[in-house]
């Protein structure tokens, strides 16, 4: 899943693509670069974020998406937990939502995937999960309980959804790198996983690097995911995370 912000400040790549001339140009690259899927984003939750309204979104995201559409081979993703950009944006071209409150934000979000029978990524995102007593997985496992449960009550398909466990949201450095390691406990759910950790600051308190400078934590990250069988890596880098993949990939076929 190749990552396509349309925001002025997301922690990485804010402003970079924000119009649909530039964006176009770089979903073409992370097209021809590997991409399965371009996750686009006009609302940026780097920490500390400034949250803005459904109007605003909407007008960075719709006119990208509509000049996308077209142009590209492979499905687009919207990386909203709003509603009416989600139903903006599922009309301008895109096919798969990304709700990184896991439906546990606005209820309408899950009424709009049934609505709209698209694949929804669901993200575990617990404010109260440090201070929460308890495991680390269990606690993510009892999140995702609640999540499916929300899911069937509007009518979403179970087949329809991929769990992402949320590296970095409300998380300590601690818990972000036992949660890469412990990624296969969530396959009970019986679902395909997805693992959002590229270039995070997860990276940057192990290695101490910024932003910049965490592409080999991120490439460690994608192996380590591959290996245990998770479907989905979302990345600012698709060439190199492609190349891992396809490393790893034939490591593990060998045996």
């Amino acid at each position: 899943m190749g990552i396509l912000n349309v925001t002025p400040d997301s922690f990485f790549d804010g402003g970079w693509w924000s119009t649909p001339e530039s964006a176009q140009w770089q979903a073409k690259r992370l097209q021809d670069e590997g991409a399965d899927l371009l996750d686009v984003g006009g609302q940026s939750t780097r920490p500390g974020f400034d949250e803005i309204s459904a109007e605003e979104e909407s007008s960075r995201v719709v006119p990208v998406l509509r000049a996308l559409a077209p142009h590209v081979r492979v499905p687009i993703s919207i990386d909203t937990y709003k509603p009416a950009v989600a139903r903006a944006a599922l009309e301008a071209g895109a096919s798969w939502l990304n709700d990184i409150h896991g439906f546990q934000g606005d209820p309408d979000m899950a009424r709009v995937a049934a609505e709209r029978d698209c694949e929804t990524v669901v993200m575990h995102h617990d404010r109260g999960f440090i201070a929460a007593p308890g495991d680390t997985m269990d606690k993510m496992k009892r999140f995702f309980e609640r999540t499916l449960v929300i899911a069937a009550a509007a009518g979403v398909k179970l087949e329809r959804l991929v769990l992402d466990p949320g590296i970095g949201f409300h998380k300590t450095p601690s818990h972000s790198l036992e949660v890469l390691r412990r990624i296969p406990e969530l396959r009970i759910f019986g679902r395909p996983l997805l693992i959002g950790v590229s270039r995070k600051s997860v990276i940057g308190h192990v290695l101490g690097e910024t932003a910049p400078g965490r592409l080999e934590g991120t490439l460690a990250c994608t192996a380590l995911a591959v290996q245990q069988g998770v479907e989905y890596v979302r990345v600012h880098d698709v060439q190199s995370n492609v190349r891992v993949v396809r490393m790893t990939e034939a490591i593990l076929k060998s045996a």
